[in-house]
């Protein structure tokens, strides 16, 4: 057996991590219960259970491509606990199910004129194959599909924005990703997928969406979604270290107008840096921690928000 594939076999009977949870939360600025995005497959039979802490906070935001500041929100702060988990249907085949808490609130004393909000946001759930996993002396190539599907859990208000738990519409979400990785541990990562959204109900009978409109039903805008990732195994492979560049691109929506509010309806683009760490304890057989920070420097009616995050994972067989 050659190094590589010794490094492989670890990676997949210890060191499965849930690094799909970077873009669970908060991929534009509403919240979307969406996707794994990472190669690793489970093994057959293994289950994964993550919990998850996020904080994120913003105090400018993109009105159309104007960076602006709002006094009547003053700075908005969100934070989320999640529960998901990983089962490996077979060895090229994962199963994910999701299910977020999130609450909303501007901050005090200076905070804004508006009150938060709390409560469960989207259940999600989904799948992930292994098209190809191809391995030499030297390097690891695979290539992998998902499809993920999310609901509203909850009652929420969509059209209460930047304090919305979520879009309340059905979500559905195609993926393919690459991989690439040396023997040194090095490796690369891109991902490319398109997110379709369904229609959301507002608490009003009229919204101006590029002409007016006497409904209280909102087509949310479809999105294409690109992820370039560049990583490391340190510590023979207890520790995955890696940085992403995100960005997210509406196919449809308005512009926020001066001076109002957000809504679903908005065109909402984004480019985001990311950094991801998860360590596996070697003498502590299927337990990790993880932490990760993402921040958006560039957008389209879309909040300026910095984000950071931390987990616990456990992995452990189910057998028959």
């Amino acid at each position: 057996m050659n190094l590589l594939n010794r490094k492989i076999m670890l990676e997949n009977r210890k060191l499965i991590p849930l690094v799909f949870l970077c873009c669970f939360h908060l991929i534009s600025i509403e919240s979307n219960g969406q996707t794994p995005l990472d190669e690793l497959m489970m093994p057959k039979q293994d289950l994964c259970i993550l919990v998850n802490y996020e904080f994120g906070r913003f105090d400018q935001y993109w009105e159309g491509e104007v960076l602006r500041k709002n006094g009547t929100i003053a700075t908005v702060q969100r934070r989320s606990a999640l529960v998901m988990a990983a089962y490996g249907i077979t060895d090229k085949l994962d199963m994910y199910l999701g299910l977020p808490f999130v609450q909303t609130n501007s901050t005090i004393p200076n905070g804004g004129k508006f009150a938060g909000t709390s409560g469960l946001q989207d259940l999600s759930t989904g799948f992930k194959y292994q098209i190809l996993d191809k391995k030499t002396e030297k390097h690891q190539l695979s290539l992998l599909a998902s499809a993920m599907f999310s609901v509203p859990a909850s009652n929420y208000l969509s059209d209460y924005q930047p304090y919305s738990l979520g879009l309340k519409t059905p979500q559905f979400a195609w993926r393919i990703l690459g991989h690439y990785q040396l023997l040194s541990g090095f490796y690369g990562r891109a991902l490319a997928g398109y997110l379709w959204k369904g229609y959301t109900k507002a608490e009003r009978e009229y919204y101006y969406n590029n002409g007016s409109y006497f409904t209280p039903w909102m087509d949310v805008p479809n999105s294409i979604n690109f992820d370039l990732t560049a990583g490391k195994w340190f510590w023979q492979n207890s520790l995955r270290v890696e940085a992403t560049l995100s960005t997210q691109n509406s196919v449809s929506g308005d512009d926020i107008r001066a001076y109002n509010a957000p809504q679903p309806t908005n065109k909402v683009d984004f480019m985001r840096l990311g950094g991801f760490a998860h360590y596996y304890f070697p003498k502590i057989n299927g337990f990790g921690v993880l932490g990760y920070w993402n921040q958006v420097i560039e957008g389209r009616n879309m909040p300026e928000m910095s984000t950071w995050g931390l987990g616990v994972t456990y992995q452990f067989g189910i057998k028959n």
